[in-house]
């Protein structure tokens, strides 16, 4: 299990121990900040020594800035170039890394996080917030989350070239689209919760089910709990 800081990462594992104490699984912590070459080859190098290959990747950092251009704490450049970076750059550069390690196993899979916010065709739907057309003039107030949302409509394409790519070694390549969930992403879980997010945790069945092959036929695909997600 990877995470920025050897504190994050730790204190996820013994959440997860805690509330299944009797789990058979088995947990490594490993410090990885896909912000940095350095530590991706370092994390590679980590799961390389100590098992030869990799079964399944699942890129699910992310992160979302948008709000933080409406405070100042970033720049229009800087909020939009570290939006891409996190989730879509870095995504890139850590799977690239890793591929090597999961074309030595036996049944790869390829999982990337992405959000419901990102389909295309789902922009027609103006009754959703985040596509509120608003009124005549300028400035416009109404970007909301527009980096972190095309952002995830980049790493969508990230996922079919490297579903092109991995095709004929038989890697199995998803985007996984878990719903509106109240996570630490924007920095405000009990707002999210107030606007209709749900647990987290909800997530966790949907993207084993995944990993064991129960939506296989969905394979190269955007794909959430009730089938596909529009392109």
């Amino acid at each position: 299990m990877g995470g920025r800081t050897p504190q994050k990462v730790q204190d996820a594992v013994a959440a997860i121990q805690k509330e299944y104490p009797s789990t058979p699984s088995t947990f490594v912590p490993i410090q990885v900040d896909i912000e940095s070459d350095e530590s991706i080859e370092q994390a590679f190098t980590e799961v390389q020594s100590k098992y030869g290959k990799l079964d399944v990747l699942i890129n699910n950092a992310g992160a979302q800035f948008d709000q933080h251009l409406a405070t100042g704490k970033l720049s229009a450049r800087e909020m939009w170039n570290q939006t891409w970076n996190v989730n879509t750059t870095g995504t890139q550069i850590m799977t690239s890394t890793f591929v090597p390690l999961l074309l030595q196993s036996s049944e790869p899979r390829l999982l990337f996080i992405t959000s419901g916010l990102s389909t295309l065709a789902g922009t027609e739907n103006t009754a959703i917030g985040a596509n509120k057309v608003p009124p005549k003039g300028w400035p416009k107030s109404g970007f909301g989350v527009a980096a972190y949302r095309s952002s995830k409509t980049g790493l969508n394409m990230l996922m079919r070239e490297w579903h092109r790519m991995l095709k004929e070694d038989g890697v199995k390549v998803f985007a996984i689209s878990p719903g509106f969930l109240a996570t630490g992403l924007g920095g405000n879980t009990e707002l999210l919760k107030k606007l209709g997010a749900g647990d987290p945790s909800v997530a966790g069945p949907f993207i084993h089910s995944v990993i064991e092959g129960r939506r296989d036929g969905d394979v190269g695909k955007v794909i959430n709990k009730d089938g596909v997600q529009p392109w």
